[in-house]
């Protein structure tokens, strides 16, 4: 077990060495939301952690605060509005033609709030990365915390996976446990499940290129 920075234990396997992290990736990135997980794979990224380039990030929401994260780091953003588009597969298909465009060989749901179709599956088979906020198979789909608690469990945490058809399935790359304080309510125990997506997304990104190359 390792100490956390929030001072709680926490157990992240498998282990990766430094070695693994060699791989030259082009990432696309997708995010709905404030962009906290694109922030932590440009920072491993500019720290020599993980040798790769965002090709571009596209977010669904107009809203979305990775826009300006993606904006400050000098990485180019699209808006595919999702409710612009006819049916799931519409999007997704405007999806894949932006990831095309901008030569992405991986793509990384970091937040993405959208199920997706075999359209995007197909095109990137295997190379499609998705992070959620439970330890996989338990808790799929959202308010995955929130389950946790009403559940009763008393260790949950994060799993970094290739996405597949079936929500929230596929292999898993990489998991970290996080305990369930007695005092816990949603906000707290997501607070430190998502120490853990920022501490394994960088790791399940590179062990994915070397699971793909083997």
């Amino acid at each position: 077990m390792t100490l956390c920075p929030d001072s709680t234990l926490s157990l992240v396997s498998p282990s990766i060495s430094d070695r693994q992290l060699l791989a030259p990736l082009k990432l696309g990135i997708m995010a709905s939301g404030n962009g906290s997980n694109f922030d932590v794979v440009a920072q491993a990224i500019q720290d020599g952690q993980l040798n790769a380039q965002i090709q571009v990030l596209i977010y669904n929401n107009p809203s979305a605060k990775a826009a300006v994260k993606a904006a400050n780091r000098g990485v180019e953003s699209v808006l595919l509005n999702h409710r612009n588009y006819k049916s799931r597969e519409e999007f997704d298909e405007k999806i894949v033609q932006t990831l095309r465009h901008y030569d992405v060989d991986w793509v990384i749901m970091a937040g993405w709030m959208r199920l997706v179709t075999s359209v995007l599956i197909d095109a990137f088979p295997e190379r499609i990365i998705n992070i959620h906020p439970s330890l996989l198979p338990s808790f799929k789909g959202i308010h995955a915390v929130e389950q946790a608690l009403a559940s009763g469990v008393k260790i949950t945490g994060c799993t970094a996976h290739i996405a597949c058809l079936e929500m929230d399935s596929g292999p898993i790359l990489i998991q970290a446990a996080v305990p369930v304080l007695p005092d816990d309510t949603a906000e707290t125990l997501h607070a430190r499940i998502q120490i853990q997506e920022h501490r394994i997304l960088p790791l399940a990104i590179a062990l994915a290129a070397c699971r793909f190359k083997n």
